[in-house]
């Protein structure tokens, strides 16, 4: 499995993100909160979006830190999201939600709890 993430896996459309967070679903996996759109399509598809934000962690610094353990954790795991039996395309936004810049490793198993969620 290729464990890059292309711009294509990622979500940047203003319209898709708005309607992501108006008609999506969530949920919270400490330290992350978690918002998921999803609708019927002909294979498996995934754009994600990750944010911290500037309310938790003030420095830009540690907001990138955190970012980037999100992208890593996600980018090494998303074969959990994408080996779903049913084929659909979801949009997710994965926001960090701890006043602390939090190990790898607890980001990387709260980002594996809410891929295995996204599966059911």
């Amino acid at each position: 499995m290729d464990h890059k993430l292309p711009k294509s896996e990622k979500l940047h459309s203003f319209g898709a993100i708005r309607r992501l967070f108006t008609e999506g679903r969530g949920g919270f996996v400490y330290p992350l909160r978690y918002m998921v759109y999803a609708e019927a399509a002909d294979k498996m598809s995934a754009e994600i979006l990750f944010s911290t934000p500037k309310k938790f962690l003030k420095r830009a610094n540690k907001r990138n830190k955190v970012r980037r353990r999100m992208r890593e954790a996600y980018r090494l795991n998303k074969t959990l999201l994408l080996a779903s039996n049913t084929p659909r395309q979801m949009q997710v936004a994965l926001i960090y939600s701890s006043k602390e810049v939090l190990d790898y490793n607890t980001i990387e198993n709260a980002t594996k709890r809410i891929l295995e969620n996204l599966c059911k």
